[in-house]
């Protein structure tokens, strides 16, 4: 294994033991306190359990959580059924598994919701706690396993779009400064970065060739300045930090605060063992990179090494 492929492995075995310790997150609804207690008392161990005791209440937890993995929800409850609330969760929220709790018969509405898609499965009460976490357990694991092939297809379109990006500026292009722009744009889309900076480097330093992209159409190259794009080039390894406010090593560093950096990471690009140039991606809010986008990162950042080095724009 090159140095490279051995950085890249180390950082994915660092994700993978945060991804390990983040619990899922689940939602319970229910107008019965004692119910909505016991559930949460239940879950709690194995989920980060979220709370409602209404389905307003819940759509507007929502609202401010954003997605979880299952939902489960009482059906009859003042204001908003159970089956009600279920969906008008689903536009938002199609991935997340949906269970019924229900202490009555109301078979119309059940298999009405069960046929749309709305339910994964319905428990009557009184429920038997083991069934209950058995059902969940399976419900989260669904959850995981759709989130986990949404995922890959997203990967394979991200990495098309990347490489048809690479291939039509390489070809249209007469010089590396003209396709730099272009493919900092594609790998700001591709992974939602709120800016990016691809810059070349000649004698393990920076030069003024770069090509920058920010969503907000401004972004300031402070590379020369930053320690993290510092020590990539003196070491030739990824650096990253994912949550700078506690960062206390960058935090107090004046332009991550004035370009409202919350998350960098960056890249050198390494063709044929000697370092051309750093891919920065940068986000304006805490991020949660998955092993498999960086290593989309990392495939992507060889290709366009490939593309800076082609006898083509050199």
């Amino acid at each position: 294994m090159d140095s490279q492929n051995l950085e890249i492995a180390q950082v994915v075995s660092q994700l993978s033991s945060r991804n390990r310790t983040a619990k899922m997150k689940i939602l319970v609804v229910d107008d019965e306190p004692d119910n909505l207690d016991l559930l949460y008392r239940t879950f709690r161990r194995d989920f980060n359990v979220l709370k409602a005791e209404s389905g307003v209440t819940a759509l507007e937890l929502l609202e401010q959580e954003g997605e979880v993995a299952v939902i489960i929800s009482d059906q009859r409850m003042p204001e908003m059924k159970g089956t009600e609330f279920l969906s008008r969760t689903l536009p938002q929220f199609p991935d997340t598994v949906r269970i019924i709790l229900t202490g009555f018969t109301d078979i119309e509405d059940l298999v009405e919701a069960i046929n749309t898609g709305q339910v994964f499965k319905y428990i009557t009460k009184p429920w038997d706690s083991g069934e209950l976490k058995e059902v969940v357990q399976r419900a989260a694991a669904t959850y995981d396993l759709l989130k986990q092939r949404t995922e890959e297809l997203r990967r394979a379109n991200a990495q098309m779009q990347l490489l048809t990006v690479l291939v039509e500026v390489t070809q249209a292009a007469s010089s590396s400064e003209e396709i730099l722009a272009p493919i900092a744009k594609a790998f700001s889309e591709s992974f939602h970065t709120d800016g990016c900076i691809l810059q070349l480097i000649e004698n393990n330093a920076l030069i003024d060739t770069q090509g920058v992209y920010s969503k907000t159409g401004v972004v300031e190259n402070w590379l020369s300045e930053d320690p993290l794009a510092t020590k990539a080039i003196t070491t030739g390894q990824i650096q990253l930090s994912l949550n700078i406010p506690k960062d206390t090593d960058l935090n107090a560093l004046a332009h991550y605060q004035t370009a409202e950096v919350q998350a960098h990471l960056i890249i050198p690009i390494i063709y044929r063992q000697k370092m051309i140039g750093v891919l920065s991606l940068q986000w304006q809010h805490p991020c949660t990179l998955r092993e498999d986008e960086l290593k989309l990162i990392h495939l992507s950042v060889q290709l366009v090494a490939i593309a800076l080095s082609s006898n083509h724009i050199r």
